[in-house]
Parts: C-alpha cells; structure tokens; sequence
C-alpha cells in the first residue's frame, strides 16, 4: 500500500463513518504536509448548520489553524470526492499543491450532490443567473481599495 492510499484510505473512512454516525454527507477530507497528517475532517454542514462546512473546507480550516498560516503551500489534500467549486476555490485560495480524489462528481450527483447547477450559473452572464446580482456603491467601496494599495502593514495573500 502507498501513502497515497493510506491517506485516501483515510479519507473514504471519515466519510464512511459520518454517514454511519448521522453526522452528514459522505465526504472526508485528509491535509498532509511532508507525509504527516495535519488535519482531517469530514463534511460538517449538518451538525454545525454551516453550508461551507464542507470536508475539504473543514479540514482547510483546521490545518491553516493547525500550521499558523492562511498557506497551505507544501500539502497534499486527500478527499473522498472530486470537490464542488466551493471547495475547488478554498484548495486554491489555500495554495495546496496538489489534489487527490475517490468518487467524481457524476458518482455524487448519482447520489443527490449535483453541482452542475453551480457550473452552469458561473458560465452565464450575472444578469442571467437564476440568483439576482445588484452592484451597488461601487465608487465608495473602491476606498477600502485605495487604502489596500497603500497600507504599509497589508498581509499579502
């Protein structure tokens, strides 16, 4: 067995055991870092009533929490299912440099998680989406902007 299946194995094994302890979806999660576990979840919407909760996103928190850093540049993620665009976004964001996945999105929406929606509203134009987007206040937003450009105490990230 590799690493990589212990870690996967570990993965398909959180989302195994939420769905057996009525906890939530079938989703696990897994961060290593130099082949060390640094933080493990699975999905957490239901018992924390949080729609981002996420596996992957779950264990994107607990890791940056974990390694005392909004990087997480130099880990793997290990997760049970190919990641909606949520998580898709937060693995980017979190600058993991690489993903491995068991089930596809297909095997999720065979299951009731279909994100296709999403996928689709993203490639339509704002004002087409099913979701109505206003802008509003533009000109006076720009200045919390203007002072991001210009603080000499901004983190970059």
């Amino acid at each position: 067995m590799t690493d990589h299946d212990k870690f996967m194995r570990m993965a398909i094994e959180l989302a195994e055991n939420n769905v057996v302890q009525g906890q939530g979806g079938p989703f696990g999660a897994v961060i290593v870092k130099d082949g060390m576990v640094v933080a493990r979840s699975a999905n957490r919407v239901v018992p924390t009533n949080d729609p981002t909760a996420h596996a992957e996103v779950s264990a994107i928190r607990l890791a940056c929490k974990e390694l005392g850093s909004f990087s997480l540049e130099g880990c793997v993620i290990y997760t049970s299912c190919e990641p909606c665009p949520m998580c898709l976004g937060a693995i980017y964001w979190a600058r993991i440099d690489q993903i491995y996945y068991a089930n596809t999105k297909a095997d999720a929406a065979a299951i009731g998680f279909d994100d296709k929606f999403i996928y689709d509203e993203l490639d339509l134009p704002m004002d087409q989406r099913k979701l109505p987007v206003v802008q509003l206040l533009r000109d006076e937003a720009l200045q919390a902007f203007r002072l991001w450009e210009t603080s000499a105490g901004k983190t970059e990230y």
